[in-house]
């Protein structure tokens, strides 16, 4: 992988290709990388390290930058351990390196590695001199950690974004979006996308609706910080370095930020026994029929992490769900309720599923969207034992639908 960034800034990160999930939820097909970044003036600052069990690689990539020359200063953005695991390696590596960060990050920094000396605590605005390259701290608080910071050189108009602007999967080739593409390695899926921006655009959207899809209030304060900056390059902790696709992944973050979305029905269902699956198969029927984009996911066997990412496309979640002791079926009661944690704005709503003796799923569902103030567009549809066009006309649904 060719890791120059510019003459100042390289990249010394490191891809992950063995990992099945990210926190030990989402799903990584194509991987995922945790970068880390050299600024190299007259001193050198350092930013961001790699999960912990890539410290020789993360070391053998750092010392093919700069050689033997020392490292000055590690710059600290956020304290998730797949950035932080490797602080005390560093600072073992380099032992009079300075930690620069701020304080809400300094009892992380003691409570996950231990150390409290050589630390040097940054407001807003402060500026750090590298001799002939400087870094100026911004605090993006709740993106998506309490701690978390930008770091922003004005020479190279390049931001540190830690994990905004983060994307799941692993670049291939390059660092850089000119180059970079989703690793095929891992499953040796082949897709053809025309750039860049557009093989990692659903794993970027997956990405924040997995990870910071709750925090859109403070994402969109973060925006509004940034955009006084001049930015024609974004570094962010994981995915591709945005230099060619900058507008887009801030106009994509405002977006989601935002909670907008374009037309169409993220279809979520749980089946026991194939009835409500039929009824939900049913419904993509109607929505093709009627043109209206959609996708489907069988949360009994699915990491509900993909629905997630279409609740942040579509402007309408359609779930079906049996009733299961009196209840929803666990796997979609949970899924809305993902969304209910998320405080996804702006959503339309249906309902469908079956039951056998006593119903109830489906008034549920609507009791549940109703209270995360999702808009409720139709008293649903429960059906009693199995599935037939007769009992439960999905045409109804999307008519609903349509119509909203």
């Amino acid at each position: 992988m060719d890791r120059h960034i510019s003459d100042r800034i390289r990249y010394v990160g490191v891809n992950d290709l063995a990992k099945d999930l990210f926190e030990n939820q989402w799903p990584l097909p194509f991987g995922i990388s945790y970068n880390s970044y050299l600024v190299i003036g007259g001193k050198i600052a350092l930013i961001d390290t790699a999960a912990a069990n890539f410290s020789n690689e993360f070391f053998t990539n750092i010392r093919s930058e700069i050689g033997e020359r020392k490292i000055d200063y590690l710059i600290v953005n956020h304290m998730e351990p797949d950035h932080s695991a490797l602080i005390s390696f560093i600072k073992a590596k380099y032992p009079n390196i300075v930690i620069v960060t701020n304080a809400k990050a300094v009892p992380m920094i003691a409570g996950f590695n231990g150390i409290s000396d050589n630390v040097k605590v940054i407001c807003e605005g402060d500026s750090l001199d590298l001799d002939g390259i400087s870094l100026t701290f911004h605090m993006i608080p709740m993106v998506h950690w309490p701690e978390t910071m930008v770091t922003y050189c004005k020479e190279e108009a390049t931001v540190f974004s830690g994990d905004a602007f983060g994307a799941f999967g692993a670049p291939e080739e390059g660092i850089l979006d000119c180059s970079a593409s989703l690793s095929k390695s891992k499953h040796h899926i082949q897709e053809l996308f025309s750039d860049t921006y557009s093989s990692f655009e659903d794993e970027m959207i997956r990405y924040y609706s997995n990870i910071v899809g709750k925090y859109g209030s403070p994402v969109q304060s973060a925006l509004k910080k940034l955009s006084a900056l001049d930015i024609s390059r974004i570094c962010s902790t994981h995915g591709p370095v945005w230099e060619k696709a900058t507008d887009k992944v801030l106009s994509l973050y405002g977006r989601m930020s935002r909670y907008e979305t374009s037309k169409g029905v993220c279809i979520v269902y749980g089946s026991m026994y194939g009835n409500t699956e039929k009824a939900a198969q049913a419904l993509a029927c109607e929505l093709e029929k009627l043109d209206i984009p959609y996708s489907i996911h069988n949360l009994s066997v699915e990491n509900a992490s993909y629905a997630y990412r279409d609740v942040f496309k579509y402007d309408t979640v359609a779930a079906g769900s049996p009733t299961y002791n009196n209840d929803i079926f666990p796997p979609v009661r949970e899924f809305i309720y993902g969304i209910c944690s998320r405080f996804v704005k702006n959503r339309k709503f249906v309902s469908f599923g079956s039951y056998s003796w006593i119903g109830g799923s489906v008034r549920l569902m609507n009791e549940m969207a109703k209270d995360a103030g999702m808009q409720v567009i139709s008293k649903g549809l429960p059906f009693k034992y199995g599935y037939s066009s007769q009992k439960c006309d999905m045409s109804l649904i999307a008519k609903s639908i349509n119509d909203a």
